[in-house]
């Protein structure tokens, strides 16, 4: 059995194409373009890059994206000025600050002063308060992206087991507790877990994130299962994954590629929370 393939770049240009009606949609009753302000501090490359494919992104979809740089040496006083700006601006739909920050910044210091209302990357307390409580707020959107995946695919959820290798912020504890809203059963383990592969073998769905390059290997993965991996770690030959694809795809009966899986899709789900914020913005 080979798996099928969970194609995330398939799956989001459809959905690239629904949001561009919306986006218009909105622009013609409003007057106005939803605008997405990206905050990028110091020349990391790969947060450039990343930068750039948030700016494209926006650009297909028809939503305004305001890119500002500061330098790495800029103070917490300064950064914290910028983002007030960004709270105060009626036409700044939603704001997302490109991590790492350079040191010593650090994320509490955006999430501070950053009004929930427009943290469309789900990193404010008050946000991760609401999914936790299975209220509706702004979900990270890597995460966000892997369900709509599975539901894109017409993967059924209802009382599956499923297993989140990966405690983080941003993906882990944020994917377990969307799991956990669509009736699975969830585990979340970590480095700490004891004897990993037979935690990971009764999984129906098994999800990757924890930045380790084939982390998660064929034998721990239980046949049929569906595979989600978040991982994007540099290999011989370019991006690979945490769970060794060519292994997986012999077992699974569903998987995401790396790359083209998980990562297509945290984007498009970027867009749809700066186009949610700008209509919660507009209803007031």
């Amino acid at each position: 059995m080979t798996a099928n393939l969970l194609d995330g770049r398939a799956l989001s240009q459809k959905m690239k194409g629904d949001l561009a009606q919306e986006v218009q949609g909105f622009l013609a009753q409003h007057g106005y373009a939803p605008t997405l302000a990206v905050l990028l501090l110091g020349e990391d490359p790969a947060s450039q890059s990343y930068v750039k494919a948030i700016n494209k992104a926006c650009s297909d979809a028809g939503i305004g994206c305001n890119q500002i740089v500061l330098p790495a040496t800029t103070t917490e006083g300064q950064l914290k000025a910028q983002l007030r700006q960004f709270n105060e601006d009626p036409r700044t739909s939603g704001v997302i600050v490109q991590m790492p920050l350079p040191k010593p910044l650090t994320q509490n210091m955006v999430t501070d002063v950053l009004s929930p209302d427009k943290d469309v990357d789900g990193i404010c307390p008050a946000n991760a308060g609401l999914l936790a409580l299975g209220q509706e707020g702004f979900v990270p959107n890597t995460p966000n992206g892997g369900l709509a995946l599975l539901k894109g695919y017409g993967i059924d959820l209802v009382g599956k087991r499923a297993v989140v290798v990966g405690r983080s912020n941003i993906v882990g504890k944020p994917l377990a507790l969307l799991l956990l809203q669509e009736h699975c059963t969830v585990t979340i383990c970590h480095t700490r877990t004891r004897d990993l592969p037979a935690v990971t073998r009764e999984a129906d769905i098994l999800a990757a994130a924890i930045g380790r390059a084939g982390a998660v290997t064929g034998d721990m993965i239980k046949p049929g299962a569906v595979v989600l991996d978040f991982g994007i770690n540099p290999g011989e030959k370019g991006f690979v994954g945490d769970v060794d694809f060519e292994a997986a795809k012999e077992i699974a009966s569903w998987i995401t590629p790396v790359p083209g899986g998980t990562g297509p899709m945290t984007n498009v789900m970027l867009m749809r929370n700066t186009l949610r914020a700008a209509r919660k913005a507009a209803s007031r």
